[in-house]
């Protein structure tokens, strides 16, 4: 018996694809405007915790205001650390304070956000193209970048805010790239 492969001709294996590509005019829409800024899309009056503050009280804004990440900033709302999600977690979850479960409650009664905060942080500014924040969020893999003016925090840039952002210009100028895209399911 031959190989089924075999059996195919070579007029089936040379013949031309159902949809051969996308048109000129499809090309364009798939383009990203290059226009978009940080400031366009971030998140302003982003919540903030100072640094002094109890890791306890941290976790309980982030779950109250659904965020993970809170930006830990110095009186003069200077950024001087972030605080995440995971953070928080690697330090409540930490064998080492587990160990000592009977002292949790105390441990948590004494740690401080800037025991936990990661100090090294990744900022932009408002005016940085959204392309380049996302590839910069993309390259360092984080998943916020606190948006910092004249030495302020002014706002985050959460990967939602950068998923809103495309979701929105999908909606816009991409109608026919999704048709085409569609054509292949």
């Amino acid at each position: 018996m031959r190989h089924p492969k075999r059996t195919i001709t070579r007029a089936v294996r040379t013949r031309r694809p159902l949809h051969p590509g996308r048109d000129g005019d499809e090309l364009e829409a798939v383009t990203w405007p290059e226009s978009l800024r940080v400031a366009d899309c971030m998140t302003r009056g982003v919540a903030t915790i100072r640094a002094h503050a109890l890791a306890r009280g941290a976790a309980q804004m982030m779950q109250t205001r659904r965020i993970r990440h809170l930006p830990v900033v110095d009186g003069e709302r200077g950024l001087v650390g972030i605080v995440t999600d995971r953070d928080l977690r690697h330090v409540f979850f930490d064998p080492v304070v587990q160990a000592r479960a009977g002292q949790f409650a105390d441990v948590l009664k004494t740690l401080t956000v800037s025991d936990v905060m990661t100090r090294a942080v990744v900022t932009t500014r408002p005016e940085m193209p959204l392309r380049e924040a996302a590839r910069l969020m993309h390259e360092r893999k984080v998943g916020a970048l606190p948006v910092v003016a004249h030495g302020r925090v002014v706002g985050i840039l959460s990967e939602t805010d950068v998923l809103r952002t495309f979701s929105q210009a999908l909606g816009q100028g991409f109608a026919k790239a999704y048709r085409w895209a569609s054509a292949f399911r």
